[in-house]
């Protein structure tokens, strides 16, 4: 697909483009037909929206990276990471070990 799509403004020509060159496989999510409209969404801007959700989910989980979450919900990296505080997610995703394994570091570096 060439670039000159992404400047229409399509979400579609985007994601798409971000998926050229993968193995992609689709998922279908049956709902309520007058959802787009309770949630003041275009059926387009619904659909943005759950895989937006269903990334940040995974990442939240860590199931997968920022990276690779970015990727299935269309957009880059850093766009992914500022739009997951609109949902409450922490950007940065560490478990406790994680956490403490780093304050070790840190105090062993430091002391």
């Amino acid at each position: 697909m060439c670039h000159e799509n992404l400047l229409t403004g399509s979400w579609e020509a985007f994601y798409i483009w971000v998926m050229a060159g993968t193995d992609t496989k689709q998922a279908v999510i049956e709902y309520p037909s007058g959802l787009p409209e309770l949630l003041k969404l275009s059926d387009l801007e619904l659909t943005h929206e759950l895989l937006f959700l269903a990334a940040a989910k995974l990442y939240e989980i860590g199931r997968l990276s920022s990276g690779k979450a970015a990727r299935l919900a269309g957009m880059n990296r850093m766009t992914f990471l500022r739009e997951l505080d609109r949902i409450g997610v922490a950007a940065i995703n560490l478990r406790d070990e994680q956490i403490e394994a780093e304050i070790r570091a840190a105090r062993e570096m430091a002391g």
